[in-house]
C-alpha cells in the first residue's frame, strides 16, 4: 500500500445540469491534514463522492492508497484503508449502539471491536440507545468512532465536526492530529467551520463553482497573505498581481493581498498621495477571510 501520496486526483471532471466540476487536480500527502473549504454548492461533496467511487465521472483519474478508483479490477483493499464520515449518520435508525460492532465486523475484515469500544467509552456514547434516539452530535461521534475502528489509513470527512460542541470538537481535532503523526496516515476534511480547518490543516484547498481556486500550505497562507484596509484611491495603487480579493463599501476598501511583507514597515506609505492622507492599515488573515474574499472576487469577475 506504500505510495507517494495517500490520494492522487488528476483532471477530475463531473457534469450535472447547471454545474460542472472540471479538471480538478490535487494530492493528499501521507502525514498531512488537507482542509477542503468552499461555500454550499461549490463542489465539495461531489469531489468527495467521486474520490470514493460513489458516482460516475466523465474524465480524470482518482487513486486512493494507490488504487485506481475508476477501475473495477484491483480488489477492494483500499476501502479497508479508507475511513469515511459524512454529514449525516448512515447507521440504521433502529440499531442499538451495542450491536453496531457485530454488524461492522462482517463489512470490514480489519474491524477492531476493542478499538471501537474504546472510542465509545471516550465519547461517552450510551450503549443501549438506538441510533434514532441520539442527538446530532452523538451521531457524529458514533460515525467518527466507526471510521477509526478498522484499518483506516486515510480519513475522508465531510462536515464531520458539525453539530459538536466546542469542547468535543477540540477533542476530535486532537484525534485527527494524532492520527497523522506517524506520517503513514492522512486526513481530508471538508468543513464550514473554518476555525477547525485552521487549527489542524497542513494544506488548504478552496473550491468555488467547481473550480479549484487555491491549494497551498496553510502556514504559508496565513503568514504571507494580508488585508490592506484603505481608501478606494489607495487601493487603486496596489499592483493587480498582488490582489486576491477586494471588498468595498462607502467608507473603506479592503484588499486581500498575497504578499503582506511588501506592505509592512514603510510599504503602506507608497499608497498615500500625501502625508495628510489617512494611513492604510495592514491586518493578518484567517482562513475564513481568504475564503470570503476570494469567492467574492470570483463572483465579481
Amino acid at each position: 500500500m506504500i505510495t507517494q501520496n495517500a490520494v492522487d486526483v488528476k483532471n477530475l471532471t463531473k457534469r450535472y445540469n447547471g454545474f460542472c466540476l472540471k479538471n480538478i487536480s490535487f494530492q493528499i500527502p501521507w502525514g498531512c491534514v488537507v482542509g477542503f473549504v468552499g461555500e454550499n454548492g461549490a463542489g465539495k461533496s461531489t469531489t468527495i463522492k467521486a474520490m470514493l467511487g460513489l458516482l460516475p465521472v466523465e474524465e480524470g483519474e482518482i487513486y486512493v492508497a494507490g488504487h485506481n478508483v475508476r477501475e473495477e479490477a484491483g480488489g477492494d483493499d483500499w476501502r479497508e484503508y479508507t475511513g469515511v464520515v459524512f454529514d449525516e449518520c448512515n447507521f440504521p435508525a433502529e440499531l442499538r449502539i451495542k450491536n453496531i460492532s457485530k454488524c461492522m465486523k462482517y463489512i470490514f475484515r480489519t474491524w477492531d471491536e476493542q478499538r471501537f469500544s474504546g472510542y465509545l467509552n471516550r465519547f461517552e456514547l450510551p450503549l443501549n440507545k438506538k441510533v434514532k434516539e441520539l442527538s446530532k452530535g452523538m451521531k457524529m461521534k458514533l460515525s467518527i468512532a466507526a471510521a477509526l475502528s478498522h484499518d483506516s489509513r486515510i480519513l475522508i470527512l465531510d462536515e464531520a465536526t458539525g453539530g459538536l460542541d466546542p469542547v468535543v470538537r477540540n477533542e476530535i481535532l486532537d484525534i485527527f492530529r494524532e492520527f497523522v503523526e506517524d506520517e503513514q496516515h492522512a486526513v481530508f476534511i471538508s468543513s464550514h467551520i473554518t476555525s477547525d480547518i485552521e487549527k489542524i490543516a497542513d494544506y488548504i484547498m478552496l473550491i468555488h463553482k467547481g473550480k479549484l481556486l487555491l491549494y497551498e500550505n496553510k502556514d504559508e497562507l496565513i503568514y504571507n497573505y494580508g488585508i490592506v484596509r484603505c481608501t478606494g484611491q489607495q487601493a487603486a495603487r496596489i499592483p493587480e498581481e498582488l490582489i486576491k480579493g477586494k471588498w468595498e463599501n462607502a467608507f473603506e476598501t479592503s484588499v486581500l493581498v498575497k504578499d503582506r511583507a511588501l506592505f509592512e514597515n514603510d510599504g503602506l506609505e507608497a499608497l498615500m498621495e500625501s502625508p495628510r492622507d489617512a494611513r492604510p492599515v495592514l491586518d493578518k488573515v484567517t482562513i475564513e477571510d481568504i475564503l470570503v474574499y476570494m469567492v467574492k472576487n470570483e463572483v465579481q469577475l
